[in-house]
C-alpha cells in the first residue's frame, strides 16, 4: 500500500483536480490511500474533503483544532499512515502527483528514501533567490547532510516514516529529519510548477521561521561563532591597546579617538545582541521542548 500525506491550508478549490490527478494514479499503485490533514483552514476545506471522500473510497480525511503549522500537520499525519510506501506531496499542485511512479521505480531499485530536487522553481526573484541562499547557507551549517534545493516531496519506505512520527521536535524540520534517518537516499530532479490557484500559505515569517529551525534544529555552529567572536574581539581589544599605548610613549600625545572609541561600543554592543539572540533560539526550543505540549490535536476524522 502507498499512503500519500496531503496537509491541506485554505485549498477547497484545488482539491478536486489534486484528488483526479492522485486518482489517475491507482493504475500503478491498486492499493492507494491519501491522508488529508486540514491545518485549520477558515475556507471550508475540509467540507470540501468530506465531499470528496464520498466519491474517492481512497481518502481518509483529518481536521486539526486550529493552525498548527505545515510541519506540524505533516508530523501528525505520519501517525495515521498504514502503507508500506509512505509519500508527502503539498496541496497546491506544484510537485507533480506523477512523479510519484519514478519515485516507486526507485524504491524498487533498493533506496529507502527518494525526495524531489527543485531544478527550475517558479515565484518571486526575491523568494527564489533566498530559497538558494538558504539551502546553501544550511549545507555549510548543518550537522548532517541536507541535499539542496529540496523540500518535503519524497516518498519513503514505511520504517522511515515511523521513525520520523516518534520523534517528539515541536518545532520540526521534515526534511532535516528524514536526512537524519538515514538509510539508502536519492533525489530525482524537477521543474516545480507555480500554485495552481490562490496564495501560498508561507507568509514570509513563516518562511524565516523553518529557516531558524532548520540551522537552529541541526548545528551547534552558531554557538561556536559566539565563542569564536568573543576570542576575536578579546585579541582585536588587546592589540589595539597595544597601540594607544605604543603611541602614547612614542609620540608623547595622548590618543583622543572618540571616533574609534565610538566604534567599538557600538560594534561591541551590538555583538552582544547577537550573541544573546542565538543564545536565545536554543534556550527558547529547550522549553518549547520541556512543556510537552502535543504538537497538533485532531478533532473530525473522515474516510469513506
Amino acid at each position: 500500500m502507498l499512503s500519500i500525506i496531503v496537509p491541506v491550508y485554505h485549498s477547497k478549490n484545488i482539491l478536486p483536480v489534486l484528488c483526479k490527478r492522485i486518482s489517475d494514479l491507482q493504475l500503478s499503485f491498486p492499493s492507494l490511500e491519501m491522508i488529508m490533514i486540514d491545518d485549520g483552514s477558515k475556507d471550508g476545506s475540509f467540507e470540501t474533503i468530506k465531499e470528496l471522500s464520498k466519491q474517492y473510497s481512497f481518502i481518509r480525511g483529518f481536521r486539526l483544532s486550529r493552525n498548527f503549522g505545515h510541519q506540524n500537520a505533516v508530523r501528525k499525519a505520519l501517525e495515521f499512515t498504514r502503507g508500506d510506501l509512505v509519500a508527502i506531496i503539498d496541496d497546491d499542485l506544484q510537485d507533480p502527483p506523477e512523479l510519484l511512479i519514478d519515485f516507486a521505480a526507485k524504491i524498487k531499485e533498493g533506496y529507502d528514501v527518494v525526495y524531489g530536487v527543485r531544478k527550475q522553481r517558479k515565484g518571486s526573484v526575491f523568494k527564489v533567490f533566498s530559497y538558494f541562499l538558504f539551502y546553501r547557507l544550511l549545507k555549510i551549517l548543518s550537522d548532517i547532510d541536507i541535499p539542496l534545493d529540496t523540500g518535503d516531496f519524497c516518498m519513503m519506505r514505511s520504517w522511515v516514516a515511523e521513525e520520523m512520527s516518534q520523534m517528539r521536535e515541536r518545532r520540526p524540520f521534515l526534511r532535516g529529519l528524514r536526512s537524519w534517518c538515514g538509510g539508502n537516499q536519492i533525489g530525482i530532479e524537477y521543474n516545480r510548477g507555480g500554485r495552481l490557484e490562490g496564495e501560498s500559505g508561507y507568509t514570509l515569517k513563516k518562511l524565516f521561521q523553518i529557516a531558524f529551525d532548520g540551522i537552529f534544529s541541526f548545528s551547534f555552529i552558531p554557538l561556536r561563532l559566539i565563542t569564536f567572536l568573543g576570542v576575536l574581539g578579546i585579541l582585536f581589544s588587546c592589540f589595539y591597546a597595544v597601540y594607544i599605548l605604543g603611541r602614547y610613549m612614542v609620540v608623547g600625545v595622548e590618543e583622543k579617538g572618540f571616533i574609534s572609541l565610538a566604534f567599538l561600543i557600538m560594534f561591541f554592543g551590538s555583538l552582544n545582541l547577537l550573541s544573546l539572540g542565538m543564545m536565545g533560539e536554543y534556550l527558547s526550543r529547550l522549553y518549547s521542548e520541556q512543556k510537552r505540549r502535543p504538537f497538533a490535536i485532531v478533532v473530525e476524522e473522515v474516510s469513506s
